[in-house]
């Protein structure tokens, strides 16, 4: 599997600035559940908030390097999940919290703060764990890392749509919640069938590459989701929020890490196929946990 290092996928620049596009869209739907006093009702109550940010940007990039340092894979794969580490909470983890019986309010909310402060501490997660993983630091030297430009693209492809939803949802309320659902429906079913036809023109690697990320993207996917419940009940949140921030740390954003694999690191295959496998396994791991924790009410 050495050569995955070397591979180098199949994504056009037209294709890249679509998923940007359908992504922004995405976080627009997500951003119509929010309103200001959302924001405001957490500042005055910020622990759950707050543990959130800390399991989602501090313990599991974290845990992310124990398990590196501990299995030794391939330096592209490692620094894709790292990468994915590093990535803000993910679009579905409100939907799966909900499903869950968890603080879906609260799980909205830290999408909401993770997706902004993301444009500070994503770059500065990659490139303070990826330098201090040995493998991987060679690789990012290698690499036109640019936090600026970093920074630019997830303003315009989550902050900027997030801000819209806010505003709308808080000028025209009746027009959000009439958009609200048929938008979010449709664009997580257009997100997924971008992500299919992304993979069929990239099935050969994929297939040839899976079996040497798989196991260690359940296992990642599982430190995430244990890190986070650990986190919450080491604060001692209570059950309602603890769901929250369980499935927000184990539910990450890895379109927005597809869109920075290609953007910024060519396509590397390593990366690629992990954050995409990533983008499976943490949908089915989060829905099967939200059907187990369905079975009993939150305590709040």
């Amino acid at each position: 599997m050495s050569d995955i290092d070397a591979v180098r996928l199949n994504f056009s620049p037209e294709s890249l600035t679509l998923l940007n596009a359908i992504l922004s869209i995405v976080m627009f739907s997500i951003a119509l559940d929010l309103r200001l006093s959302d924001f405001r009702n957490l500042v005055r109550a910020p622990k759950a908030l707050l543990t959130g940010m800390v399991s989602q940007f501090l313990v599991l990039p974290a845990l992310t390097f124990v398990m590196l340092s501990l299995t030794n894979p391939q330096p592209s794969i490692a620094l894709g999940l790292i990468l994915v580490a590093a990535c803000p909470g993910g679009n579905i983890s409100n939907f799966i919290t909900h499903r869950a019986g968890g603080n879906a309010a609260l799980s909205v909310s830290m999408t909401g703060i993770a997706t902004v402060t993301a444009i500070l501490l994503t770059p500065f997660n990659v490139a303070f764990w990826g330098n201090l993983y040995t493998p991987t630091r060679t690789l990012l030297r290698e690499t036109t890392l640019d936090p600026v430009s970093i920074a630019i693209t997830v303003f315009f492809m989550l902050i900027l749509p997030l801000i819209l939803g806010i505003v709308l949802n808080t000028r025209k309320p009746a027009l959000a919640e009439r958009i609200r659902k048929p938008l979010q429906t449709l664009s997580m079913v257009i997100f997924i069938g971008f992500i299919a036809l992304a993979l069929a023109a990239n099935w050969s690697f994929f297939l040839s590459y899976v079996s040497a990320v798989a196991a260690l993207v359940v296992l990642h996917n599982g430190l995430a989701l244990s890190g986070g419940y650990l986190t919450a009940t080491a604060m001692n949140l209570s059950d309602f929020d603890r769901r929250a921030v369980t499935i927000e740390t184990g539910i990450q954003n890895s379109g927005l890490g597809l869109v920075l694999i290609f953007a910024f690191f060519g396509g590397l295959g390593g990366m690629a196929v992990a954050a995409a496998f990533w983008g499976i396994w943490h949908a089915i791991s989060g829905l099967a946990l939200a059907s187990v924790w369905s079975r009993s009410e939150a305590r709040r």
